[in-house]
């Protein structure tokens, strides 16, 4: 029954990498695991239990509300054109200084991809911007494209990415934290995270050198033209930052870590992320009113957003927490948790490169690390390890194997704005992802 259940599992990734789609995928899967482990061997965890496993998600009081308040705040930020003034506050000056072109425009897309915490959208939002810009001071166009690519994976200390708050969430029921809060475990992985983007920043600035396609690279002065003459069609090229505006979206994030317990400025228990969010979105309905945008339209936004991220998030978890039941009843669970018990390495190993390795193939690992944090991450105890190590470790591996996937949305995005090959940006992000792999799994599970 367990090489079955590993069939299933192997089939369930070689068909979400073939572009299936990834929730139907991993319920139908799930469902199978839990069917053949009642009617074949007799397991506690059946069909019904799985099922309930789907439902329990979908109605998870922690969970469901920061993803869909977050993901409305984060609608309402675009409609009221906030995020792009943030954008450009923060992307324009980098263009003034040449020499840290390429680690800044690193830093800079990984520290709004926290704010913004969508990969994707990240790479359009700044890579519109900043492509031109450093093709205009003679940077190589495939390693602009890079330098913007290399740091669209700063959402895993996000408190609306889904991990974060599925961890928080597996860790408070394993009473390992007083509370299902995404922040404690953002705040455990932050300073990691925050070293492997320097370490990303330098080691691609060291590519950069010895490839020699930094600033004054190129005479290509025909592209770097057109670029220009786009970016002016796309944005406004003498765009005024309102610091107001460009402040907004930074409002919740500035509050939950004022609420957070390391600090304890403001009440924890009051100043939740749903909260945050909502405070945040009401900023945003100002502004709307400000704009003499339609305020009833705006909201509509917000509801759209939350709507959205059940749709895309929730039910993603929820289809994982199903696919999980399967596995524990087929009894691949188990066998996975003994084969790990014996050796800490080999938990911490998995932790990192099962994720990693199917971001890296599929340009998504968000079906592998949740599968992993749902089967697995309940049992680190048994391998000496917290749970909010092993599920952090497994969720930035997924986040940096993204960063280095030919087929990711980001780096097609890039692809088209710069005009070359998905391929060649991963040649150049690659070593540097991989490096930061090693350095955050190292201080996350040793530090």
């Amino acid at each position: 029954m367990i090489w079955i259940g590993l069939a299933i599992v192997i089939i369930t990734f070689w068909m979400i990498y073939k572009n299936y789609e990834a929730r139907l995928v991993l319920c139908l899967s799930g469902l199978l695991m839990a069917a053949l482990g009642q009617f074949l061997s007799g397991s506690n965890v059946t069909i019904s239990t799985a099922v309930a496993a789907f439902v329990k998600q979908l109605i998870n009081g922690g969970l469901v509300p920061t993803i869909v308040t977050v993901m409305g705040f984060g609608y309402v930020m675009t409609f009221t054109k906030c995020s792009d003034h943030l954008v450009n506050a923060l992307v324009k000056p980098l263009t003034h200084v040449p020499m840290v072109v390429i680690p800044g425009a690193v830093l800079i897309t990984w520290i709004l991809n926290i704010i913004l915490p969508s990969a994707a959208g990240i790479a359009a939002a700044v890579g519109v911007l900043l492509v031109p810009a450093l093709i205009a001071l003679k940077v190589r166009p495939v390693m602009a494209a890079s330098a913007v690519f290399a740091g669209t994976w700063g959402s895993v200390v996000s408190p609306g990415l889904m991990f974060n708050p599925q961890i928080a969430d597996i860790a408070f029921k394993a009473k390992e934290i007083g509370a299902p809060d995404a922040m404690i475990v953002i705040l455990q992985e932050v300073i990691p995270c925050a070293i492997g983007a320097v370490v990303v920043a330098v080691v691609l600035a060291i590519i950069c050198m010895v490839l020699k396609e930094g600033v004054g690279t190129t005479n290509n002065e025909k592209a770097g033209d057109a670029l220009e003459k786009d970016l002016e069609e796309k944005t406004e090229k003498h765009f005024k930052v309102n610091p107001f505006y460009a402040v907004v979206p930074v409002i919740p994030l500035v509050l939950l870590v004022l609420a957070s317990k390391q600090l304890g400025v403001l009440p924890t228990k009051t100043f939740t992320v749903p909260v945050c969010m909502l405070i945040g979105t009401a900023v945003g309905l100002v502004v709307a009113l400000i704009n003499k945008q339609n305020i009833g339209d705006c909201f509509k936004k917000f509801c759209r957003g939350a709507g959205d991220g059940f749709c895309d998030v929730v039910i993603l978890i929820a289809a994982a927490a199903l696919f999980a039941s399967g596995m524990k009843s087929i009894g691949l669970t188990g066998a996975l948790v003994d084969s790990m018990k014996g050796s800490q390495s080999v938990a911490m190993f998995a932790a990192a490169a099962g994720p990693f390795v199917m971001a890296a193939i599929s340009g998504s690992g968000n079906a592998a690390a949740l599968a992993f944090n749902e089967a697995i991450t309940p049992h680190a105890a048994d391998f000496g390890l917290t749970i909010v190590q092993l599920g952090a470790v497994a969720q930035i591996a997924a986040g940096l194997g993204r960063t280095m996937s030919p087929v990711a949305g980001g780096v097609i995005i890039l692809a088209g704005i710069a005009g070359v090959n998905p391929m060649e940006i991963v040649k150049r992000t690659s070593l540097p992802v991989l490096i930061a792999l090693v350095v955050v799994t190292i201080c996350m599970f040793i530090v």
